[in-house]
């Protein structure tokens, strides 16, 4: 969430920023403000009543010492009646808190000054494509009709297990598959990321802590009777590995990558972009992850975009980059870069990768800091990108490497699946 002191001392530039959003702020920033003078002006006074209700316990030991029973009964007296205070206005500065958080919990992260102004998807803007999108003719078929032909990934079996959204992968497909997670994890390893396994539930802080609660409860299945959360993404819990935690400036920057399935509702999702493995419940993704030192955070961005452009690049997928609009971009983000994939047969775009800077608003949920050289102690950067998402890269494959024997394997992906074609 927002800093408060960041709301208090920049009002005007938070609703200005936010209003990129396409959100009027006004009413939440100035309630928020509104609710810290209160909290203040609550702990101002509790203060006071605390300092003189200890000023007359240690007058009352005094006067008890010297023989003054009566002057130190009437102070007694005055703490007793101090002490109700105390106590009726620690409640009424405890709800204070919650009100005040509640609150920040629900406006979102700032965007940054180069977000493009926009309210749909339609508004994003394009700033780097790469590769040739292949002539495959009108015999071109879905990636879902190919599954089928060649028998790699069964979603009527998915349908009758699970339900739809939780396709089934065989055979070559099933190799295909665990190819590409080897691949992408070595990829991120060669570049410096520490792999982890992580869990794939997550308790109700860790959900809290990278923002996906309250913003995305509806999305996120929960494990009533445990209170736990299936993880739509390895962000949740790989990011709150540090969650709470003081670290030394020499500590950063702190990169990660784990490979976790993920488990996404998709509430209201529909025709055609739900077919295949356009939109799944379930998926693979293996994630990269940096905390970083807020005055690098821009270039370790930059570097993750290069990195993700590197393994597209060596797949030799044609895909684009779009810097996301002020209405396009997620809730916790200040800057978000997405990938898009070219799926030849159904002639669109599609995501397979979006890379984020949080700047400082996951970690202030976090509680996330560091100390400076000077000592003084700050708040980290946290940075998230997929590196890849596996289901659409898989359905770029199959669609732009048919060919009217099979489906070529990408070169890069022999080594991991010992085979160069699924015929």
């Amino acid at each position: 969430m927002l800093q408060l002191s960041y709301i208090r001392e920049n009002k005007e530039e938070v609703i200005e920023r936010l209003s990129k959003r396409n959100l009027d702020a006004t009413p939440m920033v100035e309630e928020v403000i509104a609710l810290d003078e209160q909290r203040r002006a609550t702990q101002s006074k509790l203060d006071g009543i605390l300092a003189e209700s200890n000023r007359f316990s240690k007058e009352i030991g005094n006067l008890y010492k010297s023989g003054e029973v009566q002057k130190a009964n009437l102070l007694k007296e005055k703490t007793l009646q101090l002490k109700e205070q105390s106590k009726e206005l620690s409640e009424n500065l405890s709800d204070l808190i919650n009100t005040l958080n509640n609150l920040l919990y629900k406006i979102p992260n700032v965007p940054n000054s180069i977000v493009p102004e926009g309210k749909t998807p339609e508004d994003n803007l394009e700033v780097f494509s790469y590769g040739e999108i292949p002539d495959l003719g009108a015999s071109a078929l879905p990636h879902w009709e190919l599954a089928k032909k060649y028998d790699i990934i069964d979603f009527e079996l998915g349908n009758k297990i699970t339900g739809a959204g939780f396709p089934v992968y065989k055979d070559k497909g099933a190799k295909l598959q665990r190819a590409l997670i080897s691949y992408f994890l070595d990829k991120n390893t060669a570049a410096g990321y520490t792999e982890y396994q992580l869990p794939h539930l997550v308790n109700e802080d860790s959900g809290f802590g990278t923002g996906q609660l309250p913003d995305k409860e509806g999305q996120m299945y929960h494990v009533t009777e445990d209170n736990l959360y299936l993880i739509p993404t390895a962000e949740v819990p790989a990011t709150n590995i540090y969650r709470g935690d003081l670290l030394q400036e020499n500590d950063l920057p702190i990169a990660l990558t784990g490979y976790t399935p993920c488990f996404r509702r998709e509430a209201g999702s529909y025709g055609s972009d739900v077919r295949g493995l356009n939109r799944l419940h379930q998926f693979d993704k293996v994630e990269i992850l940096r905390i970083e030192h807020p005055d690098n955070s821009y270039n370790a961005l930059d570097s993750m975009v290069e990195h993700v452009k590197g393994i597209l690049n060596e797949l030799k997928l044609p895909y684009r980059i779009l810097r996301l609009c002020g209405g396009d971009l997620g809730f916790t983000s200040a800057l978000t870069y997405d990938f898009e994939v070219y799926s030849t047969a159904q002639k669109k775009w599609l995501e397979i990768s979006s890379v984020s800077n949080f700047e400082t608003f996951q970690a202030n949920r976090l509680k996330l800091r560091y100390k400076d050289k000077e000592g003084k102690i700050q708040l980290c950067h946290t940075l998230n990108g997929s590196s890849l998402a596996l289901p659409r890269v898989l359905a770029g494959i199959l669609e732009n490497y048919q060919t009217e024997d099979g489906i070529l394997i990408p070169e890069v992906l022999r080594p991991y699946t010992s085979f160069d074609q699924i015929n």
